[in-house]
């Protein structure tokens, strides 16, 4: 069985696969403070509450935006697992020809997600990622990622009104209903949530014309969402041809088959099975 870990800024979530089927998956809070130990417990606990048997996994793959988190996950797969991980970076195979001025500057999570989506839907089209940040990736028929644009998320929107506006309190992101809101925290919700509705619009509108210029084939550009936003936000735009929430982890496992010769199980002294 493979073992996929999606390490966000604010969640990571991990998946079991087998044979290419994904079997459960779990999303926990990303904290940097945590050691590796105190992660493996966590992932001993989730495995216990499914019923999986650590001893199953037998390859282990890692995507992560946050350097610093890298380190202690890597490290906690080698104790509590014995698997040398393979880890999403610069000369992994993926079957995507980059476009982007410097390949090392794109963040693993956006390669995951347009290798996952271009195998599961083709091309051309646009993959909008609602997480921390929303991101938007055009990857043309041919498997080419082309680039595409990075915007601040509904949540870090809302984390700066609330600290840097000394009267605006903290709101829970949901969808008031209305845009003629009669107190704050509607007020509020409306701004964010609507606000970001527009902002993919637009940016999916402008980002289509553009993609089929780059294109060239006259196929129609399709719009795939994912993230924890994904759902919310689609409910309010017309440019979304589909929501799959799961398209970072098989993305994950795409990966991995095509470099699952590269992990390897971790030496004697470094296993150690807790």
């Amino acid at each position: 069985m493979l073992l996929a870990f999606d390490i966000g800024n604010s969640n990571t979530v991990l998946g079991v696969f087998r044979d290419g089927e994904l079997l459960t998956n779990w999303r926990i809070e990303t904290d940097s403070h945590k050691s590796a130990d105190e992660y493996g417990m966590l992932v001993k606990q989730l495995f216990a509450d499914q019923k999986i048997d650590r001893k199953d996994i037998d390859d282990v793959i890692i995507a992560t935006v946050v350097p610093s988190v890298l380190y202690t996950i890597r490290h906690m797969v080698m104790k509590y697992f014995g698997i040398v991980p393979i880890v999403v970076e610069s000369g992994i195979k993926t079957g995507l020809i980059v476009k982007y001025d410097n390949p090392k500057q794109l963040g693993a999570d956006r390669i995951v997600n347009a290798v996952a989506a271009h195998q599961k839907y083709g091309g051309p089209l646009i993959v909008i990622d609602l997480g921390t940040a929303t991101t938007f990736c055009a990857i043309s028929s041919k498997a080419e990622y082309l680039g595409g644009t990075i915007a601040p998320g509904v949540k870090i929107s809302s984390e700066v009104l609330f600290e840097k506006a000394a009267k605006l309190p903290k709101v829970e992101l949901e969808d008031p209903g209305h845009t003629i809101c009669r107190n704050t925290i509607l007020g509020m919700q409306s701004g964010l949530i609507y606000g970001h509705m527009g902002m993919v619009e637009f940016i999916v509108r402008k980002m289509k014309k553009e993609l089929e210029k780059l294109d060239g084939t006259g196929q129609p550009v399709r719009v795939i969402a994912t993230g924890g936003l994904s759902t919310m936000i689609s409910s309010g735009v017309e440019c979304i041809d589909v929501v799959d929430k799961m398209l970072t982890l098989e993305g994950l496992e795409f990966i991995y088959e095509k470099n699952r010769h590269h992990g390897r199980r971790a030496p004697k002294n470094e296993e150690g099975l807790v």
